[in-house]
């Protein structure tokens, strides 16, 4: 009968009328659900909980009594329960399958060592090589299990028998009775490897699906297929099957699912080897009745008055008499079921209540938080439910590990729900108790701040049409582009604010102890956990069990909106109560301050960690008493800049953090061609500019009213701000021990630090790569696209046209690349903090430099983070801001604090002080920044001086760079490809004043430079003489002549000015200096003329799109000339015509062949458009007259032949070293005879005797006379 059926369609007849109406105030179609009584006069509520449980129409009687949880019950149970059994049968599978109870890891296999780091199976490697099967075989059928990787290292994923051996470096796939999937080298293994597959990430999970009806493996990742892998899988017999398998190397964590949980991606067809509950399916569908009575609640709860009015005409029954009797029904059974199937219980939870969690509140905003809100309290009213919302907790923080950003579901895409839903949910104090209490609380909090990072495939779905200036994409690829990145950088935005909520509330937190803690307390102790466990996380190979990239990045994105926009917390007990909280404490300005006890104190998650002056242990035995423990340094903004150039949040102009040009900037990005270097083009969201606060403290300007904000939740209004009298640097004692207690914001500057380091800077490195490699591959492309239209012919053309695909499809990667880290990294307000952070810890650094007990105590990794955050900056694509005004508007300390510690003796790492010398080295490459440099007045004392002493066998390479910077533009002719004439007059007089005051000084780098410049030349000459004896040009053989020669060029430049600025060294004083220099160029024109074949020499110098035009041999000539030139100048003037002959000493060199045919190689050298006018030309003739003069002495000397020489005395007398010279100077205490030059020259660089390496005391001339 019709009254038997079942319901079709979501209702009954006689249960609900649709009323179509218009709503006169919004003029929106509305859709009433109105319960009524049917033609009998029955009351409705059996109807209405007919429909809830989707029971047929009448299959419900009259109620006699009230509508309590017990009638409910009863009518789940027998009526219910009747319509909605499981029908699915798993008694076939046993023909298919050998498993216990419970499928888990047999531990007798493991090979090597693995760890369980989280039950039930979430495991990691100890040991170099590991490996493990399950204790569950299967030889027919289509079965899987699901790997979701916690890192992306060598893990070697899928099934092996058990006669596969398991040793130290085999495991899964190395033997031909195991079939595994690596993602990491991007290939399968059975026996030997095959390239299949992607290369995953962290968060992938990997389907590992075994077809033993068609002898197949398949792998999936992320529910995707990866195409068949295995073919004819060898068929096995009953209780010899195939077991899941996998290999691990050290360090690497995944977490396996047989089936004890809901498998996040299913594939059709495919079993799982733990069998689902049986109550599964009836739980489902009894949520299902929930989720129904919940709509219907919502329903006629927004058409209130229309439902008040019917029910006085006793036409309808309130939801409310029936919504919590069904409601606590539900539970009841839902608990029961729970507690009669304890081993299940978190499949039940982790798949129907989570999906049902989620119907009620909605994935998308705008969220259903009422029903949410009536779910979670019946729920929390039942005893077992502390273990269900422990469950919940889990199962949303493993499901922000594997949500992946999808493009058609911005921007409420990624974890962005199970974040919208963890943050309500923990806004109960119960929850977060609960959750606060459990052990795994760190681990959880890390889960919920994951985010997945896309691979190569992944950007392709997420970016799916590429443009770059220049390319020949259609017009629509652009504003296709622009739309893709737009709505990912809205989910990313939408993500970032749920980490800021839940971050939020855990510092709001106070835990149920006793003493009780303050505000941020939980908040700290998760900071230090995090640190202590990812201790190394730095190193190359970074030590077993550290957090995922992806957390710190999160974690760092939150403390540094925390502290650059404001907490948006309000007074919390007091806290921040001495601040202005809702004013970005990295824009304050005025007066700062910070805790030395932060490095001083002897915490056991800092004792690690690497210190300016070495180890916290070797400081603390070095320095046992220190004094500013309980101190408090304090100092004003910007107080160690000159008062002239300082801008600070206090100064009229504001630094570019908070200075109205940036807004000004920002409304020019929204056309952002014209700031992009070629090959790159930003595509970013609507620019994000400060909140208003932070204007109304540091802007000069009142910001245009349609910059829109940056991500915050904050409600707060615009503070008042008074500064404060500006004070000098002082030390101040701490108030009270309520200070130490409670968080403090330079605890989270410090943490923002280290996170930043260990986080940030390699995502910032990979960027920059992508960058460079964009550049390169744009100009490679667009070079074989110009042959494609020379050479349009046979072969060629066919090999150019597959070489542009290569070239086009790296320039694709590389774009996405790029947009993907711009708008994940290098949002606007991320770049104004990032400059704030910079503008503060590089003053911190330098007052704490005056406190020299305090700054070795300084962790490496504030320097670490300064100098590559503030290059960050500077290289940014969008650039931040222009780069006149990047250091000249709030970073001028940074040049002060590079040139003033570079060689800072109480740095122990020269890596570091390598690190500020190299960011000296670049920033001088650009005119705007020299210029900085030159107005800064530490760079003018300390700079000259601090670079010919840093002129060592480490540091020599960007000294070289440095120097040649200052100087070029001061030598002989320039090159085609660029070479800047200006100079620093200012740094080239500076230079030659610290060469002539310090002699030693000078001495000590003129004698390191002539060492240095031979023995790059002697490496050169090297290389060239092995792609010759080869008869091939090695690419790795040509970069590194081309680098040779490029150093080789620099240190002769720089020579050039030395004889130029302070041609007394070389002209007055020991011959050693002149005939040193005489020797290197004889010696460098020997090695680039005598080359058998002129065209290798140049073929070997030639650098991939390079022309001859631009590398050749003129480049190390050009300087030859330039020393040749300004000697010959200098021996002009009276004073040196005295003294030191250059000519005597060319001819004392013993190779008259030699010296004249370098010297006209140099004169009859192409010089064509490398000459500065008539003016150098006529200097030029000088060196063809010294030429003639050379060679007029050489011929006369050799027609002058002595007819008496005593040839035995002669030898004898001759110096064993050079036997050039006479041997008329004897080494004290051996007494050893050398001639004076070659004993000077040894001694420069050893003071120890060349013959018997006894240390030399004294070096006396021999009279003639006495001998």
């Amino acid at each position: 009968m019709a009254e038997d059926s079942p319901r079709l369609g979501g209702f009954s007849a006689g249960l609900a009328v649709i009323l179509n109406d218009e709503d006169s105030k919004k003029n929106l179609p509305k859709t009433r659900l109105l319960s009524c009584c049917d033609d009998l006069g029955e009351q409705s509520v059996e109807r209405t909980l007919e429909y809830v449980f989707g029971l047929p129409n009448r299959s419900l009687s009259s109620l006699d009594g009230p509508v309590d949880s017990s009638f409910i019950r009863s009518v789940i149970r027998n009526l219910f329960s009747r319509y909605n059994a499981n029908s699915g049968d798993s008694s076939s599978e046993k023909d298919m399958i050998c498993r216990p109870d419970v499928v888990g890891l047999e531990e007798y296999t493991i090979c090597g060592d693995i760890k369980i780091v989280k039950p039930p199976f979430l495991i990691e490697s100890l040991e170099m090589f590991s490996s493990v099967r399950a204790n569950t075989c299967v030889w027919k059928g289509k079965w899987m299990y699901e790997v979701m990787l916690e890192t992306s290292g060598i893990q070697q994923i899928g099934w092996a028998t058990n006669s596969c051996p398991f040793t130290d470096h085999k495991g899964v796939g190395d033997d031909e009775d195991s079939y595994a999937y690596d993602g990491r080298r991007v290939s399968k293994w059975n026996n030997d490897a095959e390239t299949y597959g992607q290369s995953w990430v962290v968060g992938d999970v990997i389907g590992c699906c075994i077809d033993l009806e068609r002898d197949e493996i398949v792998f999936y990742r992320n529910g995707i297929s990866l195409g068949v892998a295995f073919q004819g899988v060898r068929k096995m017999g009953p209780g010899f099957g195939y077991h899941p398998a996998i290999s691990l190397s050290q360090g690497e964590r995944c977490e396996l699912n047989f089936g004890a949980r809901p498998f996040k991606y299913p594939i059709e067809g495919y079993h799982p080897l733990q069998t689902p509950p049986s109550k599964s399916y009836f739980v489902t569908r009894l949520l299902q009745c929930w989720s129904r009575l919940l709509d219907m609640h919502s329903v006629e709860r927004a058409e209130h008055s229309l439902a008040q009015k019917l029910r006085r005409a006793k036409r309808f029954v309130s939801l409310e008499e029936i919504f919590r009797p069904v409601s606590y029904a539900i539970c009841e059974e839902l608990f029961c079921i729970l507690e009669d199937d304890v081993g299940h219980a978190e499949y039940m939870v982790w798949g129907p209540l989570l999906s049902f969690m989620f119907e009620v509140f909605e994935l998308h905003a705008p969220h259903d938080y009422s029903s949410l809100d009536k779910v979670v309290e019946v729920l929390l009213q039942f005893q077992g439910s502390h273990v269900l919302f422990e469950n919940i907790i889990n199962a949303l923080s493993c499901g922000c590990k594997v949500a992946q950003l999808v493009l058609t579901e911005c921007p409420y895409s990624g974890s962005y729900s199970y974040l919208a839903l963890a943050c309500h949910l923990l806004r109960r104090e119960e929850l977060m108790v609960l959750w606060w209490k459990s052990p795994d609380f760190d681990f959880l909090f890390e889960g919920f701040m994951s985010q997945k990072t896309p691979n190569k495939q992944d950007l392709e779905s997420m970016i799916p049409t590429v443009w770059w200036p220049g390319s020949c994409e259609d017009t629509c690829c652009e504003s296709n582009m622009m739309l893709a990145t737009t709505a990912l950088s809205e989910s990313i935005s939408k993500i970032e604010e749920k980490h800021r909520d839940l971050c939020r509330l855990v510092i709001q937190f106070i835990p149920p102890t006793t003493p009780p803690q303050l505000p941020g307390a939980v908040f700290r102790t998760f900071l230090q956990n995090l640190l202590l466990k990812n201790r190394g996380a730095e190193r190359n190979v970074p030590p077993p069990g550290v957090s995922s990239n992806t957390v710190l990045v999160s974690i760092y994105t939150v403390v540094l909106h925390f502290l650059s926009e404001g907490f948006a917390l309000g007074d919390i007990c007091g806290w921040l109560k001495s601040y202005k909280a809702d004013v970005g404490f990295l824009h304050r300005g005025g007066q700062q301050s910070f805790p030395i006890q932060l490095f001083l104190k002897n915490d056991p998650h800092r004792t690690d960690i690497s210190r300016l002056g070495g180890s916290y242990t070797h400081l603390s035995k070095l320095h046992s008493a220190i004094d500013h423990e309980r101190e408090v340094v304090q100092w004003d903004e910007g107080c160690l800049d000159n008062e002239e150039i300082r801008v600070t949040h206090s100064t009229r102009q504001k630094p570019c953090c908070c200075s109205s040009y940036d807004a000004e900037f920002s409304r020019n990005l929204k056309v952002p061609a014209k700031y992009l270097a070629k090959g790159s083009r930003a595509h970013c969201s609507s620019i994000p500019e400060r909140p208003a606060h932070v204007a109304a403290e540091c802007s000069d300007g009142s910001l245009n009213d349609e910059i829109t904000d940056k991500p915050s939740s904050s409600d707060q209004s615009e503070p008042e701000y008074g500064y404060r009298q500006v004070h000098h640097l002082k030390s101040v004692p701490k108030d009270t021990d309520m200070f130490m207690d409670t968080l403090q914001e330079e605890e989270l500057l410090d943490a923002l630090l280290w996170l930043y380091q260990v986080g940030l800077a390699p995502n910032f490195k990979q960027s920059s790569y992508y960058m460079t490699h964009q550049v390169q591959s744009i100009s490679m492309l667009e070079e074989v696209d110009k042959q494609i239209k020379e050479r349009a012919c046979g072969e060629k053309l066919k090999h150019l046209k597959e070489t542009r695909n290569e070239y086009r499809e790296e320039v694709i990667d590389c774009v996405r690349h790029c947009a993907w880290y711009r708008i994940s990294l290098l949002s606007r307000w991320k770049q104004r903090g990032m400059y704030a952070m910079c503008m503060w810890v590089v003053q911190l650094l330098l007052v704490l430099s005056n406190m020299d007990s305090v700054f070795i105590y300084t962790p490496e990794y504030y320097l670490e983070a300064l100098v590559d955050c503030f290059h960050v900056l500077r290289k940014s694509d969008p650039p931040f801001v222009p780069s006149t005004i990047l250091i000249k508007r709030g970073l001028v300390s940074f040049v002060t604090f590079v040139v003033t510690h570079f060689n800072d003796p109480r740095i122990s790492s020269a890596d570091l002080r390598d690190l500020l010398l190299q960011s000296i080295s670049v920033l001088v490459q650009y005119k705007e920044y020299l210029a900085i440099f030159e107005s800064n007045e530490a760079a003018n004392q300390r700079l000259p001086k601090a670079l010919l002493s840093a002129f060592d066998n480490r540091s020599w390479i960007p000294v070289t760079n440095i120097l040649l910077r200052l100087c070029k533009g001061s030598g002989f002719s320039f090159s085609k490809n660029g070479e800047s004439s200006s100079s620093s007059i200012l740094f080239q007089r500076l230079l030659k004043e610290a060469c002539i005051n310090d002699e030693a000084l000078f001495s000590s780098f003129l004698n390191r430079l002539f060492n240095t410049l031979s023995w790059a030349m002697t490496e050169f000459s090297v290389s060239v003489r092995e792609m010759q004896e080869k008869y091939q040009v090695m690419e790795f053989q040509q970069r590194k002549c081309g680098v040779i020669f490029d150093l080789s060029c620099n240190l002769a430049r720089i020579l050039e000015f030395c004889t130029h600025e302070i041609p007394q060294a070389f002209l007055s004083g020991p011959e050693t200096n002149l005939r040193r220099l005489t020797e290197l160029i004889v010696f460098i024109l020997n090695h680039t003329t005598s080359s058998a074949d002129a065209e290798f020499f140049d073929l070997s110098l030639r650098r991939h799109n390079q022309s001859s035009e631009k590398v050749n041999r003129g480049m190390i000539l050009a300087p030859l000339v330039g020393i040749m030139l300004n000697l010959l100048d200098a021996t002009k003037l009276v004073e040196y015509q005295e003294n030191n002959d250059l000519v005597d000493v060319f001819l004392s060199m013993n190779c008259a062949e030699t010296v004249l045919y370098g010297f006209q190689y140099l004169v009859d050298y192409n010089w064509d458009g490398s000459c500065r006018g008539e003016a150098y030309m006529g200097k030029y003739k000088e060196l063809e007259n010294f030429l003639t003069f050379l060679a007029c002495r050489t011929m006369s000397e050799h027609d002058e032949v002595e007819s008496i020489v005593d040839t035995t005395d002669l030898d004898d007398n001759l110096c064993c070293i050079c036997y050039a010279c006479e041997a008329d100077a004897q080494i004290a205490p051996c007494l050893h005879r050398s001639c004076y030059g070659c004993v000077s020259r040894h001694l420069l660089n050893c003071q120890r005797c060349f013959f018997c390496n006894a240390t030399v005391t004294n070096v006396s001339r021999i009279n003639e006379k006495t001998g």
